[in-house]
């Protein structure tokens, strides 16, 4: 072998010098792309797509420019057989794991361009194991590619993943699923840390979402602990960035309400919501009751501050109940009228006629 790599220097010198002069400018242009990469990244102050690549550039490694150069030359120089599968095999191995190298890297900057506003301990978290997964699944897929190449095969190897991922899919089936709804939540923002939710017949606000589990402390004061899977299962109202809350008043007045006052009523109902700063929406008549003449009142408060909303509806309520006092509107109540008949079917008064009353008066005076 020694022989022969003497002989081929012998006789292709120039070759060998023309390679590697090729081979070094090659290096070189790889190395300013390079640094090309980290400028660019340098530049680019908020996370974005020029950061990724930046980023991604930056993960060339020496070694892999090195091996580059030398496999683009090789074959101008007609090196021996056996140096030749040399570059070709360390090519081989080295470009499966640069590859592997720039899509993890593609794959966590956008996932962290994604994330980028969130700055929680869950994140941190879960980019450690998004790492980790992307790692072995990139390495994994690199490993193959190397072994396929250099003539193994790999179909007994694939299959016995594939089975042995399934197993494990299997086997923490629930861990897996809340793990990955917290990856949901923390990727699709259907809440943060800090609102105020409605799941289910809770209200409360999320104090912390955890990997497995998400906290939360009820409006009553207990925490509540949920799985992340089953509380994306329920439909999820926020109560955060409200522009405005809507406030509904059911009134009822009596029967013996005059039409004329019942008619204006809602223009009343207009008047003191505005004066309380109110957006007044729609009121009006909306049913006989069965001891009432129905109204219902919308209204819009235009804040998203619980207490600003409640204190407002307070002032509106007493509002209209000083307006009714003062115009002689009575709210209605539930009440029963009994009507009695005799034996024939004639209706009978629950009290003594006037007849009655005066015959009965004469035969006390007579007494």
């Amino acid at each position: 072998m020694m022989r022969d790599i003497s002989h081929w220097f012998e006789v292709h010198w120039l070759q060998i010098t023309v390679a590697i002069g090729v081979g070094i400018a090659i290096y070189l242009l790889l190395n300013f792309l390079r640094g090309l990469g980290k400028k660019l990244q340098q530049r680019d102050q908020a996370p974005g797509l020029l950061t990724v690549a930046g980023r991604t550039i930056r993960r060339t490694s020496h070694l892999f420019m090195v091996i580059v150069a030398a496999r683009l030359v090789a074959g101008y120089a007609s090196p021996p057989a056996l140096l030749l599968t040399t570059i070709r095999f360390l090519f081989t191995v080295v470009a499966a794991i640069q590859v592997a190298l720039w899509v993890r890297e593609i794959i966590i900057g956008l996932i962290e361009q994604r994330t980028s506003q969130e700055g929680s301990e869950t994140l941190a978290n879960a980019m450690g194991i998004i790492r980790i997964l992307v790692s072995v699944a990139l390495f994994a897929v690199a490993a193959i590619v190397v072994l396929d190449n250099l003539g193994v095969n790999v179909t007994g190897l694939v299959a016995g993943l594939g089975i042995g991922g399934i197993a494990i899919g299997l086997a923490a089936q629930g861990i897996f699923s809340d793990l990955f709804a917290a990856l949901s939540i923390l990727f699709d923002k259907p809440f943060r840390q800090g609102e105020t939710i409605n799941f289910g017949t809770n209200t409360a606000t999320v104090e912390r979402i955890g990997l497995k589990s998400t906290r939360l402390r009820a409006v009553t004061g207990e925490r509540l602990i949920v799985s992340n899977a089953q509380l994306l299962d329920k439909e999820i109202i926020s109560y955060a960035e409200l522009a405005h809350r809507r406030v509904k008043f059911a009134i009822g007045v009596t029967y013996q309400t005059a039409p004329d006052a019942a008619d204006a009523l809602p223009e009343l109902l207009r008047q003191i919501v505005e004066a309380h700063g109110g957006e007044y929406v729609r009121g009006g008549f909306i049913g006989f009751g069965a001891s009432s003449l129905d109204f219902e009142l919308e209204f819009d408060i235009m804040s998203g501050d619980w207490d600003v909303v409640y204190q407002a509806r307070h002032q509106v309520g007493l509002a209209i109940l000083r307006q009714f006092n003062e115009r002689g509107l009575e709210f209605a109540y539930p009440t029963q009228t009994t009507f009695t008949a005799a034996p024939d079917g004639r209706m009978i008064m629950p009290y003594p006629t006037p007849t009655a009353r005066a015959k009965s008066s004469g035969q006390a005076t007579s007494a």
